[in-house]
C-alpha cells in the first residue's frame, strides 16, 4: 500500500537496518491487543502471508475467504487483507484473551508494527511509527531478532520484489481499458495467490523459490 505522507509526522525521524537497534519491544503486548482492532481493511496481505496462513491453518485460499481474509483494491490491484469482525472490529484471529491464535505465522504488517517499511531504490528501510502503539513503555531490541522471520535477508529481497511489481502494475494499468484491467487484476490474484504453493510451512525458502517461477511467468507472458 502506498502512502503519500510526510515521515516527520509519524515517524522518530531514523531509517533502521535489520541489524540496528530499535524501540519498538512491547514486552509481549500483555494486556493490549489495540493494534489488532479496528484496522479496517489496512491489513494488505502479500502471497507469502497468505501461503503461511493457508499451510499452518491446512486450509485453501477459499476457505480463507470465508470469515478471514476478503479482497479490496489496493492502488489497483484486487489484493486480499485480513477480514475484521463486524461486530467486535476486532482481527478474526484474536483469541477471547485478545491474544494472537496465528502468532507463529501472522502477516508481515503485523510482524513489522510499530515498525514501518521505507521503500527506496534499491530496497527498503525500517521506521518507527511513533503515535500508533498504545504501549508507552517499550524497550530497544534489534529489529531482525522483532521480525522474528527465518532468512530474514531472503525474505526482504521477496518484498522488494513484489512492491516493484505491484508498482509496475498499477502503472500498467493507466494504459488499459476497465475490461483489460479486470483481466490483469483477476491474472495476478490467482497467480500468486489463489493457485496454492507447494512449499511447506517447515521449509520458507522454498516458498521464495516458487514464487521467483511465478514471478518470471508473468515477467514473459505480461512483460511486467
Amino acid at each position: 500500500m502506498i502512502r503519500n505522507i510526510d515521515m516527520k509526522e509519524i515517524s522518530d525521524g531514523n531509517l533502521y537496518t535489520a541489524n540496528d537497534m530499535v524501540k519498538a519491544d512491547c514486552q509481549d503486548c500483555k494486556g493490549c491487543s489495540a493494534c489488532c482492532r479496528g484496522m479496517g481493511d489496512s491489513i494488505v496481505l502479500d502471497p507469502y502471508d497468505v501461503w503461511q496462513m493457508s499451510a499452518g491453518l491446512g486450509e485453501t485460499f477459499e476457505e480463507l475467504m470465508k470469515g478471514k481474509i476478503a479482497l479490496g483494491v489496493v492502488d489497483g490491484m484486487i489484493l486480499p487483507h485480513l477480514d475484521m469482525d463486524d461486530g467486535t472490529l476486532g482481527c478474526p484471529f484474536l483469541n477471547e484473551a485478545g491474544r494472537c491464535k496465528i502468532h507463529a505465522f501472522r502477516p508481515g504488517i503485523c510482524r513489522l508494527f510499530p515498525l514501518g517499511r521505507f521503500y527506496e531504490e534499491d530496497g527498503f528501510k525500517y521506521f518507527l511509527q511513533i503515535h500508533e502503539c498504545q504501549k508507552k513503555d517499550r524497550t530497544k531490541i534489534k529489529v531482525k531478532k522483532w521480525l522474528g522471520i527465518a532468512n530474514l535477508k531472503a525474505y526482504e529481497n521477496y518484498i522488494t520484489s513484489w512492491h516493484a511489481f505491484l508498482k509496475n502494475c498499477e502503472t500498467a494499468l493507466a494504459d488499459l481499458s476497465a475490461e483489460e484491467a479486470k483481466i490483469l487484476q483477476v491474472f495476478i490474484l490467482r497467480t500468486f495467490y489463489q493457485t496454492p504453493y507447494q512449499a511447506e510451512l517447515a521449509a520458507g525458502d522454498a516458498f521464495y523459490s516458487e514464487y521467483e517461477k511465478r514471478r518470471e511467468l508473468v515477467r514473459k507472458k505480461l512483460d511486467l
